[in-house]
């Protein structure tokens, strides 16, 4: 019976991925990875051999059609990302949404999420929050900036490290330099780090130790 999983990977820690997981993908007749490299030693460790097609934000638009007639023919497929569950800032959305409108199964394994750890330890309230992803490099920005300067619930971003600055001093810019701010980088690795304070205090903390590492910033609502 053809089925498309959607199979959560490890953001950091290979240990953090579940006996269903490996399963799936030992079983499955295709994985399709955002990284072959990358996929390639995750699978390599747990001993997997299943067949690898690269999928990413690159070809996902010209690789559709494709996937979805492979499932049509009853083949059942994997989709990873590099690090976390796929579709969430990660190339999946266009292939869950064919197989949705083929009639194709798809079936999400629960697994690693980096913002669920990085929001639950930010000591901010988690009962309600938006999450964002990452914020346009450009076009937009301003105006994002703008209407989230009024949310009231928690707001989550992604970061890589070389924008944190920026993102921060913009965040000082629109929020206001005393909005609380919860900094994650490097979840579920040897040096992980939570800087938790003010935007200001947060923002002359990485000022003084450049940051490194996959990050996700937790900023508090407005009150």
């Amino acid at each position: 019976m053809s089925k498309l999983y959607i199979v959560p990977t490890p953001i950091g820690n290979l240990k953090d991925i579940t006996f269903r997981a490996i399963e799936v993908l030992q079983t499955v007749d295709l994985i399709l990875a955002e990284d072959t490299r990358t996929s390639g030693k995750l699978l390599k460790h747990y001993e997997i051999t299943t067949p690898m097609q690269s999928h990413h934000m690159h070809n996902e638009h010209r690789t559709v059609e494709h996937i979805i007639n492979r499932l049509s023919q009853g083949e059942q497929i994997a989709l990873i990302s590099d690090a976390g569950t796929p579709a969430i800032s990660d190339p999946g959305f266009l292939l869950v949404r064919a197989c949705v409108a083929g009639g194709i199964e798809v079936d999400c394994l629960p697994g690693a999420t980096a913002f669920v750890p990085a929001l639950v330890n930010s000591g901010l309230p988690n009962d309600k929050f938006v999450f964002e992803g990452f914020l346009p490099v450009k076009k937009g920005r301003q105006t994002r900036l703008l209407a989230l300067a009024e949310e009231q619930r928690t707001i989550i971003f992604y970061e890589s490290p070389h924008k944190l600055l920026k993102t921060l001093t913009s965040f000082v810019e629109y929020f206001g330099e005393d909005r609380l701010v919860s900094v994650s980088r490097e979840l579920s690795k040897l040096h992980e780090e939570t800087i938790r304070g003010t935007v200001k205090e947060v923002l002359a903390h990485y000022e003084n130790k450049p940051p490194k590492g996959e990050i996700v910033i937790v900023v508090g609502g407005k009150k």
